[in-house]
Formats: structure tokens, sequence, C-alpha cells
């Protein structure tokens, strides 16, 4: 049986909050599910954005406050 994997899964997935068995069977379906894989590839892309933009935020976050002392 084919188990179908959700949008949250792979976001559970790319931030490695899934358990080891289900890791694996992501990965499988990555490789086998074009979709899937496409997916993956965007909320990949969207999680390194997101985390790049968090990162400069507190960047110039902390920079503002050492200006200002």
């Amino acid at each position: 049986m084919t188990k179908t994997f959700t949008q949250n899964d792979l976001i559970r997935y790319i931030y490695n909050e899934t358990s080891p068995q289900e890791s694996v069977e992501i990965q499988q379906a990555i490789l086998c599910n074009h979709n899937l894989h496409e997916e993956h590839k965007q909320l990949s892309t969207m999680v390194a954005m997101l985390d790049e933009l968090l990162e400069t935020r507190q960047t110039s976050s902390v920079n503002s406050t050492r200006s200002k002392v």
C-alpha cells in the first residue's frame, strides 16, 4: 500500500521533525513521485528563504541595538 504524504508531512521532514522510519518513507516517496519531489523542492526553497530572512532581520536588529549603545 502506498502512503500519501501531505504538505505538513513534507514541512515536518524538512525541519527534521519526523521519526527515522517516517523520514525513510518520505525520502522513498520523494524519489518515486515526481509531484512530491517538486513540492519538496519548492518547500525547501521557501524554508531556506524564510531562514535567510529571519537571520537577516536578527542581524539587523543586533546591529541597530549596538549602534544605539
